[in-house]
């Protein structure tokens, strides 16, 4: 980091200290939050973008997406604004490095370790995917790894709404880095989730490989290879990398949307089965590896070469008056007739005849799907399945062992995932952001599943919380448990939190959490005699009104204290007049005065316990709270 000279301070709070990185639409600085005392990261876009309304509103999203993304491998969003002309958001500081930083280092990773970073990428992804964003530039220097390596998911600069169809949308409009492009992507074509699949896949190559997979001499040169050339393998390079992890980055890589994994989830679960020494499911889809894949074949000699002959002209006087052919052709078609009848006949017995289902049970995967072939099956599945059996062998087929089966038919294999016999107890996600729900369960090692209700219940709810799930946090049971959580659908309606007490800038992280904007206008003002100024007392919808994702509130903060009438209360004795003044919310504070004073006698006779004076009139006004002095009588 390079220390600034200016430390200049942005909207009276962020004080620049130093300079982290240079990118393509900002610069990112570390600076000091002076209000909360603490270190954030600020990006601000470049002056000469500022002018551009289309930077600043691809900015203002950034800003927006981000904001209402809460996910651990996530980067969070605080804030964000204008000073003098400069826009910038405020992000989480995330001390450790970039991935970029560590390949420079490095060149190449494990492909234990390139399979953990990639798996926390596509969570991230995978979550944001679900509420309509796409990335859109996935990168290594958009990736950060934290010193305790939990890795961050940063810079949405370019990501939008898939459901919007604005000018930034529109087919045409290329945004990214040419180097991880989807095909789709460099072609200018509208792209969905499948395209950060892609760029992710590029990550992962050069991670396993040492350089990404397709590399020339400009951006646009790079792009089209993208388009155009065959994406070579990442063992070419690297022959280290074991087979199923040069399946994943080959699948992911397809240049078709359609041929890749369809969801970031899919991605994540084949490279957590990797690291976890499980069968990956992208092999029986048809992806070739090893001894499977596409082979060159020698060089055909120059006499097996097809050639020409030289063409012969004029008569022929070499050859000798050949006999009448015609008895031999018909004698040789019938005899060709009578072969081809017989062969038919046996071949249609032969396919009519079934054969019986080997038994496959207790073999690996890969020796069951050989021997499948060899039996002149197919395989058509691969399934996974929780069981005692070694991880990787089969547990049962379809059709079963000692069935009929025809020549061709497909088999599915049911394959173990592993013993999964450890007790444990099931905890309680509700509450949760869904990302860290699935961060808990898969520390605990339980599967799970997102079920989705357009439904909010009464009590509450926001998107990306888990509302319920099942079985019930506390329940007994083992690893590799299913647990079905639920959250609520994307458009669905839900109350608005009570913000209360919250300063706008609490309140716009909660909303920006709970899927909502704040209103940019300044927020109204409200007198209160429940919270201090300057603090949220009610919003338009007001709180607990049903609102959905992307809803903009209007904010209503406390000006101070409400005015309230003093009540007069001369004459009344001591409690009587601290009753009357506490109803009103006002505190009473006495001056005794001497029981000889002539104002503490009526006609001569001494009284007691009688107020005699107040210093704020009765009928007046006073600010809720403050104090009225009464002269009063022992």
């Amino acid at each position: 980091m390079e220390p600034v000279n200016e430390p200049r301070i942005y909207s009276n709070r962020y004080q620049l200290t130093h300079l982290i990185a240079r990118g393509g639409m900002a610069l990112v600085y570390r600076a000091h939050d002076l209000l909360l005392n603490r270190y954030v990261a600020l990006k601000i876009l470049y002056p000469e973008l500022s002018v551009d309304a289309n930077f600043v509103e691809r900015f203002r999203r950034e800003a927006q997406a981000a904001a209402n993304l809460s996910h651990p491998n996530i980067v969070p969003v605080f804030d964000w604004g204008e000073d003098a002309g400069a826009y910038f958001i405020v992000m989480e500081l995330i001390e450790g490095e970039s991935l970029a930083g560590t390949l420079r280092t490095t060149r190449t990773l494990s492909p234990l370790r390139a399979a953990h970073i990639g798996a926390q990428v596509a969570a991230a992804l995978g979550y944001a995917h679900r509420y309509g964003v796409v990335h859109r530039d996935v990168k290594p220097g958009n990736i950060l790894i934290t010193p305790d390596g939990q890795v961050k998911v940063t810079d949405f600069g370019i990501a939008q709404a898939m459901s919007t169809a604005d000018n930034l949308t529109a087919a045409g409009s290329v945004m990214g880095t040419a180097t991880y492009f989807s095909p789709e992507q460099a072609e200018g074509a509208i792209v969905d989730g499948r395209s950060d699949v892609y760029s992710l896949g590029v990550v992962l190559f050069e991670m396993l490989a040492g350089r990404p997979p397709f590399v020339g001499d400009s951006p646009v040169a790079v792009a089209g290879m993208h388009v155009r050339d065959a994406t070579p393998s990442v063992r070419d390079l690297n022959p280290g990398v074991p087979a199923d992890v040069a399946a994943i980055t080959q699948h992911a890589l397809s240049k078709r949307p359609v041929d890749r994994y369809q969801t970031a989830d899919e991605f994540r679960a084949d490279l957590l089965r990797f690291a976890d020494g499980q069968p990956v499911t992208v092999a029986s889809r048809g992806a070739f590896v090893g001894s499977d894949a596409t082979q060159a074949v020698s060089t055909v000699s120059a006499g097996e070469r097809t050639m020409a002959v030289p063409t012969m002209t004029g008569p022929r006087s070499d050859v000798r008056r050949r006999k009448n052919p015609r008895p031999f052709i018909l004698g040789g078609l019938a005899l060709i007739v009578i072969l081809a009848l017989v062969g038919f006949l046996v071949m249609k017995g032969g396919s009519s005849s079934p054969s019986l289902m080997p038994n496959l049970v207790g073999q690996q995967v890969s020796d069951a799907a050989l021997t499948v072939r060899s039996s002149g099956l197919v395989v058509g599945a691969t399934k996974l399945v929780a069981s005692s059996q070694v991880a990787g062998t089969v547990v049962s087929t379809d059709p079963k062992p000692g069935a009929k089966v025809q020549h061709g038919e497909s088999v599915t294999l049911n394959v173990s995932l592993g013993t999964s016999s450890q007790p444990v107890t099931i905890p309680d996600t509700t509450g949760m952001s869904l990302g860290d729900a699935e961060n808990t369960l898969g520390n605990a090692g339980l599967a799970y599943s997102v079920q989705f209700t357009p439904n909010a219940p009464e009590n509450g709810g926001a998107p990306n919380t888990v509302l319920q799930q099942n079985p019930a946090g506390g329940t007994a049971g083992h690893t590799g448990d299913k647990v079905t959580i639920t959250v609520l659908a994307p458009g669905s309606k839900y109350p608005l939190p009570d913000l209360s007490g919250q300063t706008t800038l609490q309140a716009s992280a909660t909303l920006g959490q709970s899927g909502l904007t704040v209103d940019p206008a300044a927020p109204a003002q409200l007198c209160s005699n429940t919270q201090p100024a300057g603090v949220v007392v009610g919003a338009k919808p007001a709180f607990g009104q049903l609102v959905k994702a992307g809803d903009s509130i209007s904010l209503i903060v406390s000006s101070g204290f409400c005015s309230v009438v003093v009540p007069t209360v001369v004459s009344q004795t001591k409690t009587q007049a601290t009753a009357s003044l506490t109803a009103q919310g006002l505190t009473a504070t006495f001056v005794t005065e001497s029981s000889m004073s002539p104002l503490c006698r009526v006609s001569g006779m001494p009284v007691s316990d009688y107020v005699i004076a107040q210093d704020v009139a009765g009928g007046s006004s006073a600010l809720y709270s403050s104090t009225v002095t009464l002269e009063w009588c022992p």
